[in-house]
């Protein structure tokens, strides 16, 4: 596991919007590695490549 990410680190490493990323976290497509006290949201790249991989694989 390389360093924790916030929403908005994540977003600019996966090349979409801050929106995209609180979209998918809200639609349980990716969650996060941990949340802070403050209830926000830390991601670790990889793992949220995974999820992504792994909900597009997904039969529909």
């Amino acid at each position: 596991m390389g360093r924790l990410l916030t929403s908005g680190e994540l977003a600019r490493e996966l090349g979409v919007s801050l929106r995209t990323v609180q979209r998918w976290v809200a639609d349980g497509v990716i969650e996060p590695k941990l949340r802070t006290a403050g209830g926000h949201g830390r991601y670790d790249a990889d793992e949220a490549r995974d999820q992504l991989r792994r909900h597009h694989a997904r039969p529909k």
